[in-house]
């Protein structure tokens, strides 16, 4: 049987002419802040004095030691290099690589010696090939379009460059002989009868002694055993579980997940062996064209499914340190929040295993892009044969994972090409168009045409319509956050909306770490350091000005910025998913963050929930009630993505501001499984146009809590709020807390920031708005000094301007 010695122990980084303790995986970053030789990057403005260690060459080195355990083969495997590598054995090159997104395997069998791993810079290799392949459009004054690597580790509009260097994932010496597994492809169908079928795809390397001899394979999965003879280096191993329990969605049933073990044998004595955990399950996407335009639904074992998605990054800008638990914890969070599709952006990684690994446990769907992002790529070596091997390598690594139903040819390129004025730059150089509408399709129709692929996000599915059409496949809204109120996602019902987003800071703890207690202000240098994109401020502060009057102080400001992105995420959704089946998804931009900063996304670089997180919860939860205009008329939206019809009773009430319920009815509306059911609104009970002194508010039976949905004729700027009068009292139970905070007046989005608590606190909600003599309960873990007297500093609300 194949041996495996994982080499992660006596490495070295040299630095200097001295020899540092190096951490493998790891990255020259990470060793370099071991060691004490580099301020964190993540802190103040550190991040400019580093910049250094992504231009310089770096050589890890360790020893490898002789073996003799009696294997005829021994191979030395980097599971991943970044990114420019030469591999020396006892000086003598084994080979070099210049692609992050791929293994390499050198043969070192009866060899030992020093083993040296000589890193170039990035930027020398990008600028190398640059020179040769001609100058490429992009959004950055960074090269990474012409390497293959992490693009955003050159920077991004939410996170700092640090251009990375190391082993970043884990090295071995496999001893074997005879013959090894070299490739297993894992085609997982069901049948109409509810078979789930195991079409095993097999490859092997042979020694000199296995030249010839026959080889076997067998399968188990499931109770079911199979087994083939080979026909030289390649197999077909076939096996069929009777009436298989079928994988779905969060939400949508159950995960089950199957032990595949594959062993190859000859003589019947094992050589090697290949395990996986699969799932049965079927998926497609609907594109057909309706009278809309052109449909983008994804159906999972023919059920069509809205997506309630969210966009993921490299949840660190150093991704060696995102170990199986961090990867974990995030994922839970997603889930937690409702979502059920995860998109891997195309400007990061192709995760680790661990990460689809928790996908598959947690039911979230994954749509993987291919690592193109925001730019105009070379097609011409060496990049396309990099290319080609990383996505030849990627997909069949992959596609065992259950939650893996999409692969996505890139982000935001073919837009680019139409929008973006390459195409004059460019003049006729390519710049990645034979890659998503040719080389990508062909190798996952070839490996993987199990799953659907789609050439680029956004994506109308025809150069015959604009690449961001909202009526035609994917649609990418940005024009609202870039130049107009969050009001314009009003305007339109994309087919399916794959990003859109509004930036917030990050929680107070997090910033105040960051940046420190003298920097906690809008415009202060560390604070806009930590804000990357162009005017981001500006538009967070005109953002602002359409619905408050700005603030002077930080505090005031953090708490409505913060809300202004949850309220602004809350208006693309609550009207994108009232449209369902027209509209078939929502995957806001961004879930995670790679480090402290001003973005877009839901939880920050310390892994606290902002404000946002805790919307996407109410947003994404199977029941959701919103009011909204439809052929000017106002409605009540029921929206039930639940398995059971929803039922109820809709309470509606125009209410003064001093909660004197001036009008009110109750309409009984039934929302079957998977819909959407609408109900007009009285006209007696809609706010006067213009009135500032009244309101609607619709409530909805749902368990403990009901559901309730509000309408404000006119903005809070100019709304007659009062100022927010309330209780607060605390009770503990143990380790638990939970903060009553008993209303006396109107108090409309009212947050308590638990972290201003203690560092460690989290609330149990976000944002809740209550009627005079109303109560709201907010359980607090993590404060271990729990003191009335600091709540009321953690709890802010809407007051009039």
């Amino acid at each position: 049987m194949k041996d495996v010695i994982p080499l992660t122990e006596g490495w070295t980084l040299r630095h200097d002419g001295a020899a540092l303790p190096a951490r493998v995986p790891g990255c020259v970053h990470t060793d370099l802040l071991a060691a004490g030789l580099i301020p964190d990057p993540y802190l103040g403005t550190n991040e400019r004095d580093v910049a250094w260690v992504g231009r310089r060459d770096w050589t890890y080195t360790a020893r490898l030691a002789p073996c003799d355990g009696g294997h005829e083969r021994t191979d030395l495997v980097f599971d991943g290099l970044d990114t420019v590598a030469e591999v020396v054995l006892a000086g003598d090159t084994l080979g070099a690589s210049r692609n992050m997104h791929r293994s390499v395997r050198y043969d070192v069998t009866g060899r030992d010696g020093a083993l040296e791993v000589r890193l170039t810079s990035a930027y020398t290799e990008a600028d190398a090939v640059r020179g040769r392949l001609g100058e490429r459009p992009g959004p950055y004054d960074e090269p990474f379009q012409f390497v293959r690597k992490m693009a955003c580790s050159f920077g991004w509009d939410w996170g700092p460059t640090l251009v990375t260097a190391g082993i970043w994932r884990p090295v071995r010496l496999e001893h074997w002989s005879v013959a090894r597994l070299t490739r297993v492809r894992p085609l997982v169908t069901v049948g109409d009868d509810g078979t789930g079928r195991v079409e095993l795809r097999l490859e092997v390397a042979r020694t000199d002694s296995g030249a010839g001899r026959e080889l076997t394979a067998h399968v188990a999965v499931g109770g079911v055993t199979a087994a083939v003879t080979f026909d030289g280096d390649r197999a077909v191993l076939t096996a069929e579980v009777p009436d298989a329990a079928l994988w779905w969605p969060r939400g949508y049933g159950e995960q089950p997940l199957y032990d595949c073990e594959v062993t190859l044998a000859a003589a019947g004595e094992p050589l090697d062996t290949w395990t996986r955990r699969i799932g049965f399950r079927t998926v497609a996407l609907d594109t057909s064209a309706d009278g809309h335009g052109t449909r983008f639904t994804l159906v999972v074992n023919g059920e069509p499914v809205f997506a309630r998605g969210v966009n993921w990054i490299p949840d660190d800008a150093l991704p060696s340190r995102v170990t199986p638990a961090r990867y974990r914890e995030r994922l839970e969070q997603a889930a937690a929040a409702n979502v059920d599709l995860i998109r891997v952006w195309g400007g990061g990684i192709y995760e680790d295993e661990s990460f689809y690994t928790a996908c598959d446990e947690l039911g979230l769907l994954v749509w993987q892009d291919f690592p193109f992002a925001c730019a105009a790529y070379p097609e011409e070596q060496p990049l396309r044969g990099e290319v080609d091997a990383e996505a030849r390598e990627n997909v069949v690594r992959l596609m065992p994972h259950p939650s893996l139903v999409l692969w996505n040819g890139n982000n935001e390129n073919l837009w680019g090409f139409r929008d973006w004025d390459w195409e004059p730059e460019l003049a006729g150089d390519s710049w990645g168009e034979g890659y998503y509408l040719g080389l990508l399709p062909r190798i996952v129709a070839e490996l993987d045409p199990t799953r659907p692929y789609w050439p680029g996000s956004p994506w109308s599915g025809s150069w015959d319509h604009h690449p961001n059409d909202p009526a035609h496949g994917t649609h990418h809204s940005w024009d609202v956050w870039n130049r107009q109120d969050y009001t314009g996602y009003l305007h339109d019902v994309p087919r399916f909306s794959a990003e859109f987003g509004w930036q917030a800071p990050a929680a107070y703890a997090t910033m105040l770490r960051a940046v420190g207690a003298d920097q906690l202000a809008p415009h202060s240098e560390a604070m806009l350091h930590h804000q990357k994109a162009e005017d981001g401020n500006g538009k967070l502060e005109r953002g602002l000005a359409r619905h408050f009057t700005v603030p002077d102080d930080f505090d005031r400001w953090h708490y409505l910025t913060q809300l202004n992105q949850a309220r602004a995420v809350a208006t693309g959704v609550e009207h994108w998913r009232s449209h369902w089946p027209l509209c078939a998804g929502t995957v806001v931009w961004q879930f995670n963050d790679c480090w402290p900063v001003t973005s877009w996304a839901a939880i920050d670089g310390d892994a606290r929930p902002k404000p946002l997180w805790y919307e996407l919860r109410r947003l994404y939860a199977d029941r959701l009630l919103t009011l909204s205009q439809r052929d000017g008329r106002t409605a009540v939206a029921v929206c039930n993505q639940g398995a059971e019809p929803w039922e109820t009773t809709v309470s509606l009430r125009r209410t003064a501001v001093d909660g004197t319920v001036l009008a009110s009815a109750s309409v009984p509306v039934t929302a079957a499984a998977r819909s959407v059911a609408l109900a007009d609104v009285p006209e007696e009970l809609v706010p006067a146009a213009g009135s500032a002194k009244e309101f609607l508010v619709a409530e909805a039976a749902d368990g403990a809590e009901p559901l309730r949905a509000w309408h404000f004729p006119v903005r809070d700027k100019d709304f007659a709020y009062p100022r927010p009068e309330y209780d607060v009292t605390l009770e503990s139970d143990g380790d638990d807390v939970t903060v009553v905070v008993a209303a006396r007046t109107l108090v409309r989005d009212l947050v308590l920031q638990a972290d201003r608590l203690a560092p460690t606190a989290v609330a149990d909600r976000g944002r809740v708005t209550l009627l005079p003599g109303e109560r709201v309960r907010i359980g607090v873990r993590g404060w271990a000094r729990p003191r009335a007297e600091d709540v009321r500093a953690a709890l802010f609300s809407l007051e009039a301007s």
